[in-house]
């Protein structure tokens, strides 16, 4: 990608942050959520069982989830750097810090349905120390996207101030983004971060909503910046 295409740059990213936004929704809201029990490991177990093909599409969708937002990512990176190349950097390694944090996690995701399958659990287990494994597996794997959550905090705020200062995107769409990383900073404490965590979600979703709009509709002021580029390779 050149610098003489900003605009398809910044829609680019706008498209990749949709799809990275629409398959956490998807895995998170309509087959997680619809199969998974906490409270409940006998349930969350038949579940499982009795939805394989779903459950395993969850983990389809969870993966590409993160090959979008790694796409992302890198082009929003790209998009940043020339506001200030060591900030945005660090932007672009807290969030993938976050992303293999998070990853790694959907292992624990996948992994109770070989266990309640029979396939890696040792025979002297009975059904119900299975199921019981099987749901602490998925407790690990959303505390898990819990702590991933803490460094998409840090990322989502340095984000917002280069947006901020960017010149060549609205300030506003900044101060949505500084807002909506200091929500997801919360879970550096986790029991605070899971007492808020639905107001920071919305808040969160509305900043990236407004942002994925701007940058598929408008892109970015094309002239301003190539005039910050060329500001910061003198």
């Amino acid at each position: 990608m050149t610098t003489e295409s900003p605009r398809l740059l910044a829609r680019l990213a706008g498209v990749f942050f949709l799809l990275t936004i629409l398959g956490g929704i998807i895995a998170q809201g309509f087959i997680s959520e619809h199969l998974i029990v906490f409270g409940d490991a006998a349930a969350t177990a038949n579940n499982i069982l009795a939805n394989r093909g779903l459950f395993q599409t969850g983990f389809t969708i969870y993966l590409i989830e993160m090959a979008c937002q790694v796409t992302t990512a890198t082009l929003l990176y790209r998009l940043l750097k020339p506001v200030n190349r060591t900030l945005a950097l660090l932007m672009l390694l807290f969030e993938f810090t976050g992303i293999v944090i998070k990853t790694f996690s959907r292992v624990f995701y996948i992994t109770p349905l070989w266990v309640l399958e029979g396939t890696s659990a040792p025979g002297s287990l009975d059904t119900g120390q299975l199921q019981s494994i099987s749901l602490l597996l998925l407790k690990v794997n959303d505390f898990g996207a819990a702590t991933a959550l803490a460094f998409f905090g840090f990322s989502t705020l340095l984000m917002g101030y280069l947006v901020f200062r960017s010149t060549y995107l609205p300030r506003w769409l900044g101060v949505l983004g500084m807002i909506a990383g200091l929500g997801w900073l919360t879970f550096i404490y986790p029991p605070l971060g899971y007492r808020v965590f639905i107001f920071a979600a919305l808040f969160g979703l509305l900043a990236a909503a407004a942002k994925i709009f701007w940058l598929i509709v408008f892109g970015v002021d094309e002239e301003k910046f190539r005039a910050v580029e060329a500001a910061a390779v003198r």
